[in-house]
């Protein structure tokens, strides 16, 4: 029985489901969550609600899904019915300042207190000058020093008295204390000196040296009296500004008496500043005006910066949990990092040059980044791992991770971390890290997979057109009408490749709305049509058909020769798809057989030259299984064949021409003559039966356009595999054409099926012996084959009766 050509209306995909009743889309509601994507849905929530170590996520798609979209989305829903995280500071270890300390403080006190330590250093600045200006300190300084030089004058004076008892004047230059005699109230000069007797010389002498040993023992206590006065001092400073510091300190801790790190670290400024206030004195010392002095110091020095907070996660103006997306996420930008500024030559730095990353801000939270990026920033992969493993926050700078030695930097105290990290990447790399990173499977335990079509059904139908609403009126577009919705639609379908189905792709859906939308509005509509969204799917395939033009030029020029009438031996034209970017076109390719005596071989010339890929190669190994089973079950197959596709200079590969090659090859051998008018496409498996392949609708669209611009005569069309029908989705030129019997679409089930209509010959039935009708197709390809069989064997005998009697000459001349 013949086969019937697909009619138009089984080949127009169905549109909304008659139940949705809309004029426009302004009537629906927004669609909350993706379009679909149940299981994925699911999934993402079962991994922010799971507590837990490791039930982090891995959300992979293709691309354009509105994976990132639904994710902060959803995540951004449930942080806001989420408890807000602590803030986190670090501030100053004044024993160990190499090693900031860090504080974890209620919402919005971190910034809170950063604000009141400033305000405590201004406070500082103005309030610690004018103490040591108040007349009690300077009085009480004043007390020290005169009991400092009082302390100093009176042993002084006692060897003064005693040299003056002896005859010795004790005298004080500019280079020190000296002794000379005295005679009359005058000093006894050098000359006048030896003048004198002997034994008073003598006498002199020895009291001067005793003078100058006593004189010794004062000055060799000096010292000790200085450092009292300066312990005294110290103290007296001291207990000055822990007055001072204890004044500006009270209100700071009545205000966080219920933070037990801040009430330690408030003591721990207080001590601090009381040692460290005589190193700012010292800065100053020899200046009349100490307080001037002592606030232009304050003022101008970084001194007071010590005593500061540095916020590393700041949640003031929070309500819920963060939610945050780190677009670049290297190991500074995820952990953090220390900065470092010049000072007199050196890279200095300290507690508050330490800065937050991703998963400070994301702590208490969640951090979504995308993993492609993660991995190719040096040591950010194994740094997130690291933080995600040990639950802390820990800076490290990237020399140390190298085992290098780099400039003096700190080591801050990690951070506890509690956050869900959310990366978003493709299913090969998910694949990937699944078996090379034995980490990854223990961290991120939850799969999030988005479906790359979703089936048909009343509902996803609804949900289609909600989608749309959504879309048109977050972007601000103008509403669709029911119409220009069945269009999207169907454009989605014929994405998906399979009238059951819809793609998922949302970014390609958003695309086509904005650009129908502009259409519309360079009409002046207030709402899209239909003809408005051909309007934008033609101006995208427009855009893209720079390739699809060119080789359209050179089919109608004849430089690419692919026949559309006639019939021809071992030629049939197959059907391939071409990739540019995100778009697919179809175009014929003639594939030819030649066929000859040979040892059952199968020549594929793209194999042979390397054009041709794994899958093309086993699709022809299959011919050769199918040749034996069918033709040649009791005798050897004695055929020797090339296939090509012809005028390919590119690499051709997949199955979906193995039926086309099985006609031209069959042809070949029987002899029988095949229409051009026809294309095909189709595998083949080694009994004969035609199997589904990708691309069919464009496939058929390619070899329509072909036939189109050489003027339709009624006899072309294309065979496609029966089990193929469901993914036909055709332009409506090739829908009207089928319409008006102009293109026809043949849906095979076997190669006979295709070589009845391809030659207008019976394909046969074998009879119970396996014998093949002689006038049908197949009859005549057994006949060819036995033929060549006969021929083989006849060549055969031939070699070894030419051997023998060769033998026998050659003894016999010898």
């Amino acid at each position: 029985m013949p086969i019937a050509p697909l009619s138009a209306t089984s080949l127009r995909p169905a549109g909304l489901a008659p139940g949705m009743s809309f004029e426009t889309t302004a009537e629906l509601e927004d669609l909350e969550g993706p379009l679909g994507q149940a299981r994925a849905t699911e999934a993402l929530r079962l991994a922010v609600s799971l507590g837990g170590e490791g039930y982090n996520a891995y959300v992979m798609g293709p691309p354009g899904a509105g994976k990132r979209t639904f994710v902060m989305r959803m995540l951004g829903r449930t942080a806001l019915e989420a408890p807000t995280p602590s803030d986190w500071c670090y501030v100053n270890d004044f024993a160990d300042p190499r090693r900031p300390g860090r504080i974890e403080l209620a919402p919005g006190r971190g910034r809170q207190l950063r604000a009141d330590l400033d305000r405590f250093g201004a406070g500082l600045r103005d309030v610690l000058p004018a103490a040591f200006e108040s007349r009690d300190h300077r009085a009480r300084v004043h007390v020290l020093e005169q009991e400092l030089e009082e302390a100093r004058e009176a042993p002084v004076n006692e060897v003064r008295r005693r040299a003056e008892a002896r005859g010795v004047a004790l005298l004080h230059g500019p280079i020190g204390f000296a002794f000379a005699p005295v005679k009359d109230g005058e000093i006894v000069g050098p000359d006048a000196f030896h003048t004198l007797p002997l034994e008073v010389q003598e006498r002199l002498k020895r009291d001067i040296g005793e003078l100058q040993n006593q004189l010794a023992d004062v000055l060799r206590a000096m010292p000790d009296l200085e450092r009292r006065h300066r312990e005294r001092l110290k103290e007296v400073n001291g207990t000055l500004t822990a007055r001072v510091a204890d004044e500006l300190l009270h209100e700071l801790r009545r205000r966080y008496a219920d933070a037990s790190a801040v009430l330690a670290h408030l003591d721990a400024i207080r001590a601090d500043l009381v040692e460290r206030v005589h190193e700012l004195l010292a800065a100053i010392e020899g200046t009349n005006e100490i307080p001037s002095a002592l606030r232009k110091l304050l003022a101008d020095t970084p001194f007071l910066r010590r005593y500061g907070a540095n916020v590393m996660a700041d949640h003031a103006e929070r309500a819920g949990a963060p939610v945050v997306h780190e677009d670049l996420p290297s190991l500074s930008n995820l952990a953090g990092h220390v900065e470092h500024h010049a000072h007199l030559g050196t890279l200095v730095t300290d507690f508050s040059l330490v800065r937050p990353g991703a998963l400070h801000r994301a702590n208490g939270g969640y951090l979504v980044l995308d993993a492609r990026k993660v991995l190719v920033q040096p040591f950010a992969w194994d740094a997130l791992k690291r933080a995600l493993r040990a639950r802390e926050i820990r800076i490290d700078p990237p020399e140390r991770l190298l085992g290098l030695m780099g400039t003096s930097t700190l080591e801050p105290q990690p951070i506890p971390l509690q956050t869900k990290v959310v990366l978003l990447g493709d299913r090969a790399l998910y694949q990937l890290l699944s078996i090379l990173d034995p980490e990854f499977p223990q961290l991120f335990k939850v799969e999030v997979d988005f479906d790359d079509e979703l089936p048909r059904s009343p509902e996803r139908d609804r949900e289609f057109a909600r989608f749309v609403a959504t879309v048109a009126r977050r972007e601000g577009l103008p509403p669709f009408e029911r119409a220009a919705v069945e269009r999207m639609l169907r454009e989605a379908t014929r994405r998906a490749g399979d009238s059951t189905r819809i793609s998922a792709d949302a970014a390609a859906i958003h695309d086509l709305a904005r650009e129908a939308a502009h259409v519309a509005q360079g009409q002046g509509r207030t709402a899209v049509t239909a003809p408005d969204v051909h309007a934008g799917v033609e101006a995208q395939e427009r855009r893209a058909g720079r390739v699809r033009d060119l080789l359209d030029e050179e089919l109608r020029r004849g430089t690419l020769l692919v026949e559309t009438a006639g019939a021809r031996v071992g030629q049939v034209n197959g059907l391939s798809v071409v990739t540019t970017g995100r778009r697919m076109f179809g175009r014929p390719s003639r594939i030819t057989a030649r066929v000859r005596l040979g040892r059952g071989e199968v020549v594929d010339i793209e194999r042979e030259v390397e054009l041709g890929g794994p899958l093309h190669s086993k699709g022809v190994l299959i011919l050769s299984g199918f040749l034996g089973g069918r033709y040649c079950a009791s005798t050897p197959l004695a055929l020797g064949a090339t296939l090509v596709f012809e005028q390919s200079y590119g690499g051709v590969e997949g199955d979906s021409a193995s039926s086309a090659e099985a006609y031209a090859l069959l042809s070949a051998i029987s002899g029988v003559p095949l229409r051009q008018s026809l294309a095909v496409t189709g595998s083949v498996d080694q009994l004969g039966n035609v199997q589904a392949v990708g691309g069919v609708s464009e496939k058929v669209e390619g070899f329509f356009e072909v036939c189109r611009a050489r003027g339709l005569r009624g006899d072309e069309g294309v065979l496609v595999p029966a089990s193929n029908v469901p993914h036909l989705v055709l332009r409506d030129e090739v829908l009207a054409a089928i319409e008006d019997g102009q293109f026809r679409v043949y849906p095979v089930r076997t190669l006979d099926e295709g070589l009845e209509l391809l030659s207008g010959v019976l394909a046969g039935a074998p009879d119970a012996r396996g014998a093949f009708p002689p006038d049908t197709f197949n009859g005549r390809v057994a006949a060819r084959l036995a033929e060549l069989a006969a021929a083989a064997r006849t060549f055969a005998q031939g070699d070894r009766d030419g051997a023998s009697g060769h033998g026998h000459g050659h003894g016999r001349a010898r």
